[in-house]
């Protein structure tokens, strides 16, 4: 190695040309062991999520870590340590700089008095409302649903138990979908999007309720109002995409795949007609995919609106600077937060009526953290064991007991 190649190294390294100089004769000399990293803390998304609640202010994050520590639930954010403000600095750094979305923007809250505006008339005219304010909406069960229209209820067979529209299981007979506060701001989000015929990235951990919102959203809408649903496959590739885009569309699959020049044209015609595009798990697309999905947006006389929903989508999104920078709005699905929890619950299913607030409480604290998805396995099995012995009460005992099924990884 000469002079300049040992400059350099030590300007990447960041230390002195003698220190290199040093390692060099220590590994001439065969001294060379294995060093643990130095630098190896991460964030984790819950703490990235309460970075995000502070507003991306470092110096408040690391008083919450240090709070946290004091009351021994540091552990339960992903951190065992709390590293110094320069360490935080570095770490959020070196994630932004890698496609990691901060999103520290909040829904509005209602708006009583003022004015509507032009935004406000085009909401109004889809049919959609932010909601921040207002009480939880919830769905009717299928069974009621159709009795009410006079038909069959087609999930009244065991293989259709707790499967709704949308593909979202609620796994327990008589469960409803109920619109929380967090589904009340996707509304909003996306309902902007689809009205300015955007660009929208609906992202958040899993289990959240991101692709439960999307679809309420998109049933709020007018009937002339068209919506197309892709489904991103497990690594997929440029004809696999194309496929599920022609299919969402319905165009004819088998004779575009293959041909791009043809599949694209058919495409961006589809795509001229106002509607909304929505492709779920939308993380497992790559740069260039999303890039093609950023081509046809582009194209002349694209009327419709694009939807992104998946946990990680951001990150995915991120990485195609071209699309990233024609995203309109970025919503992030937050966890239910403990005020709205029993309400929420008991409107999900009957069997919390009776419930304990302070045994939720509780148990949302040491196992479901605010996880719609863990809360519905928690009523199954609460639910089974109320069917098996209906005098039980919806006790610690009884909630403990479903809690102990969901295993190390509820």
């Amino acid at each position: 190695m000469s002079t300049l190649h040992v400059r350099i190294a030590a300007e990447l390294a960041g230390v002195s040309e003698r220190t290199v100089w040093r390692w060099l004769a220590e590994g001439r000399r065969g001294q060379v062991e294995a060093r643990p990293r130095r630098d190896g803390f991460s964030l984790s998304d819950a703490l990235w999520e309460v970075l995000a609640q502070a507003g991306g202010n470092v110096a408040e994050l690391r008083r919450r870590m240090l709070a946290a520590q004091e009351h021994g639930v540091l552990e339960e954010w992903g951190a065992r340590c709390v590293p110094s403000i320069p360490t935080l600095h570095r770490v959020i750094k070196r994630d932004l700089g890698a496609g990691r979305v901060l999103e520290v923007a909040r829904p509005a809250g209602a708006r009583a008095g003022v004015e509507p505006s032009p935004y406000d008339r085009a909401l109004a005219e889809l049919g959609l409302t932010d909601g921040a304010g207002g009480p939880l909406v919830v769905e009717e069960p299928a069974s009621d649903r159709s009795a009410a229209q006079g038909q069959p209820d087609a999930a009244a067979g065991a293989a259709g138990v707790g499967v709704r529209a949308g593909g979202v299981r609620l796994y327990v007979p008589g469960a409803r979908l109920v619109s929380t506060r967090q589904v009340a701001g996707v509304v909003e989000a996306v309902g902007h999007t689809v009205a300015a015929r955007g660009m929208c990235c609906v992202f958040g951990d899993p289990g959240l309720g991101k692709s439960v919102a999307v679809e309420q959203v998109v049933r709020l809408l007018p009937g002339r109002v068209p919506v197309w649903r892709a489904v991103a496959g497990v690594a997929p590739g440029l004809p696999q995409l194309r496929a599920s885009l022609c299919e969402a569309l319905g165009l004819p699959v088998g004779a575009l795949t293959h041909r791009a020049g043809p599949a694209g044209q058919a495409l961006a015609g589809a795509l001229a007609q106002p509607g909304v595009l929505v492709v779920d798990d939308a993380q497992r697309l790559t740069p260039p995919l999303l890039d093609y999905l950023r081509q046809l947006w582009d194209a002349p006389g694209c009327a419709a609106a694009l939807v992104l929903c998946g946990a990680g989508s951001e990150r995915a999104v991120a990485r195609a600077s071209a699309l990233r920078s024609r995203v309109l709005t970025w919503h992030q699905v937050g966890r239910l937060e403990p005020s709205q929890l029993l309400q929420t619950l008991s409107l999900f299913h009957p069997v919390w009526a009776q419930a304990d607030p302070d045994e939720v409480a509780r148990v949302d604290e040491q196992r479901a953290h605010g996880n719609f998805r863990t809360w519905a396995k928690i009523t199954s099995h609460v639910y089974a064991a109320r069917e098996r012995d209906p005098a039980r009460q919806v006790d610690g005992e009884l909630i403990e007991e479903a809690c102990a099924r969901l295993g190390p990884y509820p």
